[in-house]
């Protein structure tokens, strides 16, 4: 009986000590970013993208002299309302613009730069039209972001001053990852 007993405390000694030896599955940790990361933030890149696929093929000329306004990309449900991607965004519009020789104004637009006009129909605010002329502004640079599901899409347009008439327009998304749900300021 006591060798029983032995064999069986043995083997719950033998059990208990390969048990702690068992891998136990680890939680990934998570890198912290680095400078190199940093230089290549997706939505810098995005950015830089979008202004490119607005400027390609624009006539100059046809836009006439005097600086670029970038007024604040604001949320398309409620053009009153901007979130932190929005006033990001437009900083990197501005910086985009001026490095590919621009003559950008730094002004702080607020987002209330339009007017709606019957059904749906957006023009630059009254406002908006007293401050480009002060600046002698030729054009100014007006967005709009929607967030969905899973992207933020967002609508870029280079309007001239004079005549509220859009020059030039580009449509792109941004996917819902972590960056852009907190420039949301959504919750995670």
């Amino acid at each position: 009986m006591q060798r029983r007993s032995a064999f069986a405390l043995a083997g719950a000694l033998s059990a208990l000590l390969l048990a702690g030896c068992a891998q136990q599955p680890t939680a990934p940790l998570r890198a912290e970013p680095t400078y190199q990361d940093a230089t290549r933030a997706p939505l810098l890149q995005s950015s830089r993208d979008a202004v490119r696929n607005l400027l390609a093929g624009l006539d100059v000329n046809a836009t006439g002299p005097g600086p670029v306004l970038v007024a604040t990309v604001v949320n398309v449900n409620d053009l009153s309302v901007s979130a932190p991607l929005g006033r990001t965004l437009s900083e990197q519009y501005a910086n985009a613009m001026a490095m590919t020789g621009f003559d950008v104004k730094e002004i702080k637009l607020r987002g209330d730069v339009y007017v709606k006009e019957g059904a749906g129909e957006l023009l630059l605010s009254r406002e908006l039209k007293d401050i480009a002329r002060f600046h002698n502004a030729a054009m100014v640079l007006v967005g709009t972001f929607s967030p969905a599901a899973n992207y933020t899409y967002v609508s870029l347009k280079l309007v001239r001053t004079e005549d509220s008439r859009i020059i030039r327009g580009h449509d792109y998304a941004l996917p819902n990852d972590r960056d852009v749900n907190r420039l949301l300021a959504l919750p995670r």
